[in-house]
């Protein structure tokens, strides 16, 4: 995933960045134009010059990620815990100067179309000609192939066509809001800014929406840019919360098993002699399924595995914080004489052949149940607690020949061998595992995995950084005109800056707001139905980025400025003549 997002991040720069590049040669495209260069010319110039400038770019980069994955086993020895060789995949390295080279050329091709239809007479009147008027068809061909070249390569990070849909369909609608948003925030300031705000207010609102004004490319840029960065962030911090294993103060560490009824209450009472916590206790009946729908094994070639081996199953009133319900209705108790309705592992069900309403009949050790599958359950295999593939409901086994488990958390290993050695005297034929020394490797190992998923999540960020950057730097010198007209009129450097700055600062504050709330919205849906976990975005973090973000924007807006403000205004007219 970080990989696809810092792809999607390269493809926002690109795009934002020939977009500037094309309006600031508008009057060399248009005096070539005088000249009697024809129109597809002007196209192929400057296609020609995207080509080998996204070709140098994606062999750069290519020769940069090589050396950064030879140099990733040296910085992370300590971290991995296995030994990892080395060496150059040439197929990869095409595929990703391959790759490069498209998304230069496909990105920029909306603003490079333009180009035809850039007018001769921009070179003198290009305030006022524009640089084309009904849609291009083959504008709207090209955004078909960039949202195709998106869903593709969306489908081979995904599993299904459903979440490369649900995934594409999201990227498409956060950037028709951040344009929709744009829009409405030209609109807002043109019709409530007061006159009475002073002349620095007025002019540096007046920047959002007059002619030539960077609102629209920078809050679709700077937005996106926000988003994909928030939703890595939060991502990062879920995928970090389900590497944890044991070092919560609520995961057990130790487990007794084979626990008679006649002594459970005592070893209760032992246990919590210890002042240690009763966890998770179960009851255990072992048993046999002996037929399905009436077809015993014999009968039912097709489904001989559902017969072949013994079941551990158990019986509860409520479910366990690892199951969920997915089909059907649980049912937790019953009286005397009703249906026994079961529930069923899903992914078991489905080994076996059953669904809802299915009958099976078990062989509790000599005994036989007629059930009914009641209902089907998601279960976390992966918590630290007994989970069952088949579960009753109480008032039907509880007489049933069982034994008990029990799972608590030992403080200590001083506390762990006083324990285990009352538990060997009074209860001899109960079997304890201590998992302490399990679970500290486990942590170990996972602890080493969060890292790796920080570096490339983090990896991936500094990559939206860099496109955030450079989309306030490339928008420039959409204002030199501007302020070197400022200056000729008396305008001193501090009053620039400070319209500047006014600028930067709405137009960061509202795209990054737009993007955060696009960000946590993503990562919301993705914790939801990715991750099957739950997604409360943290307070302080979440500022802290709005505000680094909104910093960052005006810091760099303002000081691309500084290169106007330190000459004189003559020389720089000349510079850009």
């Amino acid at each position: 995933m970080s990989g696809f997002i810092a792809l999607l991040l390269g493809c926002v720069g690109v795009g934002s960045a020939i977009h500037v590049y094309i309006q600031e040669k508008l009057s060399a495209i248009a005096t070539l134009r005088c000249l009697g260069l024809k129109s597809r010319h002007a196209f192929l110039i400057y296609l020609i010059q995207v080509f080998f400038i996204g070709l140098i770019a994606s062999v750069l980069g290519a020769i940069l990620g090589t050396g950064i994955q030879f140099l990733l086993p040296l910085v992370l020895k300590d971290f991995l815990p296995v030994e990892i060789t080395m060496q150059v995949s040439w197929p990869a390295v095409g595929q990703g100067i391959l790759l490069g080279l498209i998304i230069s050329i496909l990105f920029a091709l909306p603003s490079l179309l333009s180009v035809r239809k850039i007018s001769p007479l921009n070179a003198i009147r290009i305030s006022f000609e524009k640089a084309g008027g009904k849609r291009d068809p083959l504008t709207w061909l090209v955004y078909l192939l960039m949202a195709a070249f998106i869903t593709g390569f969306t489908n081979l990070q995904m599993k299904t066509w459903i979440q490369t849909l649900a995934f594409t369909l999201s990227i498409a609608i956060a950037f028709v809001l951040l344009i929709v948003l744009s829009k409405l925030l030209m609109f807002l300031v043109r019709k409530l800014l007061p006159d009475s705000s002073s002349y620095l207010w007025r002019q540096g609102f007046a920047n959002l929406y007059r002619p030539n004004n960077q609102t629209l490319m920078l809050t679709v840029s700077i937005g996106l840019s926000t988003a994909f960065i928030c939703t890595l962030f939060f991502v990062q911090g879920i995928l970090m919360s389900r590497v944890t294993l044991s070092s919560g103060a609520n995961q057990p560490n130790m487990v007794m098993f084979d626990i008679q009824n006649t002594q459970k209450e005592g070893l209760d009472s032992l246990t919590k002699a210890f002042k240690l916590p009763l966890m998770n206790q179960v009851p255990v009946i072992t048993m046999r399924i002996e037929e399905i729908n009436g077809k015993k094994a014999s009968a039912d070639t097709n489904n001989r595995r559902a017969y072949r081996n013994e079941i551990r199953a158990t019986y509860q009133d409520t479910l366990t914080a690892a199951e969920k319900i997915t089909a059907g209705k649980w049912t937790g108790k019953i009286k005397p004489n009703e249906t026994v309705y079961i529930s069923l592992d899903q992914r078991y069900a489905q080994s076996i052949n059953v669904g809802l309403n299915d009958k099976i009949l078990f062989n509790v050790q000599g005994m036989m149940i007629p059930t009914v599958v009641g209902s089907l359950r998601e279960v976390n295999w992966s918590r630290m607690q007994t989970n069952f593939r088949v579960v009753f409901p109480a008032g039907v086994l509880e007489e049933a020949p069982q034994f008990h488990v029990l799972m608590t958390r030992v403080p200590s290993g001083e506390v762990s061998a006083r324990f285990q050695g009352e538990v060997v005297k009074k209860f001899p034929n109960v079997s304890v595992i201590d998992l302490d020394l399990v679970l500290k490797l486990l942590d170990e190992l996972l602890s080493k995995i969060g890292f790796v998923i920080q570096f490339m999540a983090g990896f991936s960020m500094v990559t939206g950084w860099i496109v955030l950057i450079s989309s306030v730097l490339t928008s420039k010198n959409q204002r030199i005109k501007e302020s070197i007209l400022l200056r000729t009129m008396g305008a001193s450097r501090k009053q620039i800056l400070a319209i500047n700055a006014i600028e930067y600062f709405f137009l960061g504050a509202f795209a990054a707001g737009a993007g955060l709330i696009l960000g946590i919205s993503g990562s919301w849906a993705l914790a939801k139905f990715t991750f099957d976990a739950a997604f409360v975005p943290p307070l302080v973090p979440t500022l802290l980025l709005f505000g680094s973000i909104v910093s960052l924007v005006v810091v760099t807006g303002v000081l691309s400025t500084r290169s106007i403000l330190n000459q004189p205004p003559l020389k720089i007219l000349r510079t850009e003549s």
